[in-house]
This record gives C-alpha cells, sequence and structure tokens, in this order.
C-alpha cells in the first residue's frame, strides 16, 4: 500500500510503498477512507515532540472500513466503519488508568506518532482504542471529529459552563466547538492572526458574537477562553480578557513558551489549565453528540500524494475549518 512517512526531522512527507503484516489478536486492519491533517502533524514534521522514532506515518484523525480483525476482536465485524483517534494503546493497570484518566498514562502510545497513523490506504489500530462510526455521513466530514472535535470537545468542558466563551485560533477544533456553543445559548468570541478578514467572517457565519484579532480586547469579559493557537503569548493576553473566577483552557500538544506577566492577570481566583491527549469516554460521549447535532465539518480536501501541500496550507493559515486527505476510491 502506498502511504506519506516522514523519514526524518524537517524534511517533506516522501509517498512511500508499506506492507503492513496481518493484525495481531487485538487489532484491526483497516481500509483507510479519509484522514484528517492536525496542527500536531506539523509539531510531528517540525520535531517539536520528544522522542520521534523515524520514519513514521503522521494522521490521527482516521476514518476506514474494517478489512479484516485478530483473533481475539468481537467488538467490530468486517465492514464496519470505524474512527482511530490520538489514543492509540494505554497500559491500563497504571494509578492514572485505574482513575478514568488513562490519557495521562506514561505508557500509552499515540497514533501518527509513536505508532503508524492514516497518511495511508491502511492502518493497523488496536481495536480497543477504535469508535464506532456512522454510514450516513462522508468520510471527510467525519474525520477532523476525530480529533479536533474530541480534543475540543474535552477542552471544551474543562472550560466549564459560562456564557462568554474565547475561541483563540479559529480552525478545526474552533470551528467545531462555535457550533456546540451556540447550540447551548453560549456567546462564541473569536480571535484570528491579524488581519485575517476571512477567518473572522467564517466565525461570524458560524455565529460568534465577535469576532477579531487576538491581540483585540474582546467587547465583553469572558468567563473562559480555550486557545487552540499554539503561541504561549495567547495566555496572558487570554488571562487579560477573563472575568475574576475564568479559567483558560490550553488544547495542544504543544506550545511556544510562555511569556512572564505580571501577577495581576492571574489574581481574582482565573485560572490556566492544560488538556492532555483524550480518554475513549471522551469519544463515546462526543461522536453521538456530533450526530445528534449534525455537527457539519467544513473541510478542504486533498489526495494522499499531496499531504505536504495540505501541511503547508495549515501552517500558513490559509484554511477555513479543516484539511483532510482523502483516499482514492472515496
Amino acid at each position: 500500500m502506498d502511504a506519506m512517512r516522514l523519514l526524518a526531522r524537517g524534511v517533506p512527507l516522501a509517498l512511500s510503498e508499506v506492507t503492513l503484516p496481518p493484525p495481531a489478536p487485538s487489532e484491526l486492519l483497516i481500509r483507510v477512507e479519509a484522514c484528517g491533517v492536525c496542527r500536531t502533524d506539523l509539531h510531528l514534521a517540525d520535531g517539536e515532540l520528544p522522542d520521534i522514532r523515524y520514519p513514521v506515518t503522521p494522521g490521527h484523525e482516521v476514518v476506514g472500513v474494517v478489512s479484516a480483525r485478530g483473533s481475539e476482536v468481537t467488538r467490530f465485524a468486517i465492514g464496519d466503519r470505524v474512527g482511530v483517534p490520538w489514543l492509540a494503546s494505554t497500559c491500563g493497570v497504571c494509578q492514572y488508568c485505574r482513575a478514568g484518566l488513562e490519557n495521562l498514562c506514561p505508557q500509552a502510545r499515540f497514533t501518527g506518532y509513536t505508532r503508524d497513523g492514516g497518511y495511508a490506504q491502511e492502518i493497523l489500530a488496536d481495536a480497543r482504542y477504535c469508535l464506532a462510526l456512522p454510514r450516513g455521513v462522508p468520510a471527510t466530514e467525519l474525520a477532523p471529529l476525530l480529533c479536533a472535535g474530541l480534543i475540543g470537545y474535552r477542552a471544551y468542558r474543562m472550560a466549564g459552563a459560562g456564557t462568554n466563551l474565547g475561541l483563540y485560533g479559529f480552525g478545526a477544533a474552533a470551528h467545531l466547538l462555535a457550533q456546540i456553543a451556540r447550540h447551548e445559548g453560549r456567546r462564541v468570541f473569536a480571535f484570528t492572526r491579524q488581519g485575517d478578514a476571512a477567518g473572522q467572517a467564517f466565525a461570524r457565519q458560524l455565529g460568534a458574537a465577535w469576532a477579531g484579532a487576538s491581540s483585540e480586547r474582546p467587547p465583553q469579559e469572558l468567563d473562559a477562553a480555550i486557545l487552540f493557537a499554539p503561541v504561549g503569548a495567547l495566555i496572558p493576553a487570554a488571562l487579560a480578557a477573563v472575568r475574576p473566577g475564568g479559567r483558560v483552557v490550553c488544547a495542544g500538544i504543544h506550545m511556544s513558551d510562555v511569556p512572564g506577566f505580571p501577577y495581576r492577570l492571574l489574581w481574582g481566583e482565573r485560572s490556566v489549565a492544560s488538556v492532555a491527549n483524550l480518554t475513549r469516554a471522551d469519544g463515546e460521549a462526543f461522536i453521538p453528540l456530533a450526530t445528534r447535532l449534525g455537527l457539519t465539518a467544513t473541510v478542504e480536501r486533498f489526495a494522499l500524494g499531496d499531504a505536504n501541500t495540505a501541511l503547508e496550507r495549515l501552517r500558513s493559515g490559509a484554511l477555513q475549518g479543516a484539511a483532510v486527505l482523502e483516499m482514492p476510491g472515496n
């Protein structure tokens, strides 16, 4: 099969021919229909994540159909549509796994990072960490739900139940969360790069009450803010925008260094939190919610061989919504 693989730090992905072994007892062999392109894939390509082992196939927003299964798999049948998210496996026995915090497991493995991902025509995945997906939705629209949606939703719940929600970086995750927030009666304040008139218009189109540059103060105090842009300097900016008792949630796996800031920005029982990975319970809660709400992902489609172009579009901020690789025949 064909796969787009990262062979070394900082080089473009290379189209490679890969032969997968038969699935292990707990694994599924999945024919990939589509795979989302996530900012974490950029951090991988740029060598900003620790302990990268080359070569590696990126991609952790994988939608596909089961074509074979291991001898111990009973949950899925051949022909089922499944999703392969970021969390690929955990140890199941550490203090975090036992406490329902498998996202913090020190032995966790991750799709498209510590095991090969979905920038490929086929993928092997542990069936216990795959998610059942609906058949009636295009694969390209489902793919962004598996990270932008899932980790975004975890950050959204961590942000609390306040009315005024700020979203810094209005990309794949924020454009999905804006729809959920509006459905729940919240007011969304969207922050984009300076001069990104198209991104701000896109946010307003999805119901944002206000949209402006991340350097601007919103017209109302925020109850909470979620940072999707990997820019540490946005933490003090967001703290300045939230009310006393408000929370700033950092949703990315990697962020540039946080600059010093005066204590008065944190004072007033404001807080800063981070989101790490996701749990299977997040998927079991979010996918049915997304289906029930008819959550609509705005996507730009690319062929597998154009993965480098998709990554550069993401890097430049030129995308509205999410980039998705679509496999031939889908």
